[in-house]
């Protein structure tokens, strides 16, 4: 299959999400019938609610800056499904894309044909063996993998990882993972194993409870970060600096990612790499597109994909901080399975204009489906994000800030609109 064909079946096997059957049955049986390419490849492996692909971005922006060729999976993609998969910065070749496709397709219509497996691969577990396959195939020295949703059971945990990380846990998809942060925080756990040394960022009690006693099972040594660990915090509009103690060692972090819970992010990030003897000063160069992310002047107007609570809570504080005597726009999109009350209440007393709108996906929940709970008296409704683009364009000043914010899926949608492109923008996964 060509590339557009490619994306167009992986669309076609069904969002993530909905057709999610967590197991490694079909992962176990595929890097089988493929010749284990997840073998002998060096890893880090990121898991946690808030954060994981900012902390991916950071290890991987310092361990190429120390020489080494690195590959980088993440999830979702923003406007390209070849985002997802990365090597030395850059995301593959449509050509490299489609050709690992073609593989993967190709070994799982034999596989299902012979009964070796019961269906062909989601659209996670592909993509997953894609980034496997081509990360030894392009040779790369080691390779940042960012857990799709959880951890125990989800498609990246086939590999075993030098390092491990655990970024700060929130409720998100408790359908799946659990109604509690203990739940949450067990699957997340599940990404633990024996001898391989795990960062854990600061977490509340109830989860790193939990993560103890997970590591304490696997035999996973445990490095805490303490909220007390980052000192001389100097915070702005479009980064930190600080420094990380460490067993009685001070490492100087240089974050350009925006905010204030980016601290911990990079200090988690700083951890990792000096676990694997590598200088944390390439941090500095890390890029994270659609986190905070400042895409056009006059009026400014910033990205960020705050897809659950922890996410706006740590919007809200960004604005408390840095545009509290602004006026500030919000366009707020999501989807149906999010828990749109908390964030409603932190967004719209934040909001000097806000504007509900829907992303292209069936998932979309529909602007007048949450009017009421924003309860915010310059509210308006706008049936896509193209149309409540062109209301900030035509009536935002040139010194009000609009902050397009909710969902992954907006952000890459609205960045393909605001770059005047048309972009296969989200795709699937947690946004």
């Amino acid at each position: 299959m060509t590339y557009p064909d490619s994306v167009q079946f992986l669309y076609a096997i069904g969002n993530e999400l909905r057709s999610a059957r967590l197991d490694l049955g079909r992962m176990t049986a595929m890097l089988e019938a493929l010749g284990h390419p997840e073998r002998g490849g060096r890893y880090v492996h990121v898991a946690g609610t808030n954060g994981k692909g900012s902390t991916c971005a950071m290890i991987e922006a310092g361990l190429r800056a120390a020489g080494l060729r690195t590959g980088l999976y993440t999830s979702p993609h923003l406007v390209e499904p070849t985002e997802r998969i990365r090597l030395n910065g850059r995301p593959v070749s449509r050509d490299d894309f489609a050709a690992a496709f073609n593989r993967i397709h190709t070994a799982a219509v034999r596989l299902a044909d012979g009964g070796g497996i019961d269906t062909h691969p989601t659209y996670f577990e592909t993509v997953t063996l894609m980034a496997l396959l081509l990360f030894r195939e392009k040779a790369a020295d080691i390779a940042v993998m960012e857990v799709g949703l959880g951890g125990r059971l989800d498609a990246t945990n086939v590999i075993t990882p030098e390092v491990c990380a655990i970024t700060p846990i929130d409720f998100d998809h408790e359908n799946i993972l659990g109604s509690s942060l203990a739940a949450i925080a067990g699957e997340k756990a599940g990404i633990l194993k024996r001898g391989v040394r795990a960062v854990i960022a600061p977490q509340r009690a109830e989860a790193l409870e939990r993560i103890k006693e997970a590591a304490a099972k696997a035999g996973a040594p445990l490095t805490l970060i303490g909220e007390g660990d980052m000192e001389g915090v100097d915070l702005d509009a479009r980064g930190c600096r600080f420094t990380l103690r460490r067993e009685g060692r001070a490492i100087p972090v240089e974050c350009p990612l925006a905010g204030e819970h980016q601290v911990v992010n990079a200090a988690t990030a700083a951890a990792v790499l000096d676990l694997l003897k590598v200088s944390p000063e390439g941090i500095a160069a890390a890029r994270w597109p659609g986190r905070l992310e400042c895409v056009s002047e006059a009026p400014e107007i910033i990205l960020d994909g705050a897809h659950n609570p922890g996410g706006a809570r740590a919007l809200a504080a960004y604005l408390d901080r840095f545009y509290a005597h602004r006026r500030v726009w919000i366009v707020y999109a999501t989807m149906r399975d999010k828990s749109v009350d908390e964030i409603a209440e932190l967004l719209s007393s934040r909001a000097s204009e806000l504007v509900l709108t829907k992303v292209d996906s069936t998932r979309a929940l529909r602007p007048e489906a949450m009017a009421g709970l924003f309860r915010h008296p310059r509210l308006r409704l706008t049936g896509s994000v193209g149309e409540a683009i062109e209301v900030v364009r035509r009536e935002a000043a040139a010194e009000d800030a609009v902050f397009i914010t909710g969902s992954l899926f907006l952000v890459g949608e609205a960045r393909a609109l605001l770059a005047g492109s048309a972009g296969s923008g989200g795709g699937s996964g947690e946004g």
